[in-house]
């Protein structure tokens, strides 16, 4: 009995050190954190009509894709880049969807989130999730995307930021 709480003690102490590892590495700050727009004074100043995706009248599409090394999320704006920071205004559906086969996502918000009380987002290539960006704010998200009955080694994450921009209407 005593080797078994040793060894399950022993366990615990290797596996705490790579939780904390591991929260560093997904959702703490990071070393790029300082370029982040959400520590800007006024991270609104980059909503504009080229980093504006939908409207009160028209969801914003976001597709999440796994690639080779990271995830990413991609808003409907023309041109844009994956996990690009864009803005959209309270009041606006924004629907969350992966165009890539057999792709399942989580978006992680962390503490705090611009969507009624979720701060998770589920979903994927068979079932997208539509949400109402409700606070206005800048929220940074991490990414995670995965093939479907995936393995160890099968998912990818990534970064992303989102400007939620109170509507004057």
């Amino acid at each position: 009995m005593n080797t078994l709480r040793t060894c399950l003690i022993s366990y615990s102490l290797l596996l705490v050190p790579l939780l904390v590892a591991g929260h560093f590495a997904a959702g703490g700050e990071k070393q790029g954190d300082k370029d982040s727009i959400c520590s800007a004074a006024t991270p609104q100043s980059i909503c504009d009509a080229r980093t504006t995706c939908g409207s009160r009248s028209t969801p914003c599409v976001v597709n999440v894709k796994r690639g080779s090394h990271s995830a990413s999320a991609t808003p409907s704006i023309p041109e844009a880049k994956g996990n690009a920071r864009f803005c959209v205004k309270a009041g606006t559906t924004v629907t969350w969807q992966s165009s890539s086969k057999s792709t399942g996502f989580i978006l992680d918000f962390g503490d705090s989130s611009p969507f009624e009380s979720q701060t998770t987002i589920t979903g994927g290539s068979k079932r997208s999730a539509s949400v109402v960006a409700q606070k206005p704010g800048c929220f940074k998200f991490s990414v995670s995307a995965c093939r479907e009955a995936a393995i160890s080694g099968m998912c990818e994450s990534g970064r992303a930021e989102l400007v939620v921009i109170a509507d004057e209407n």
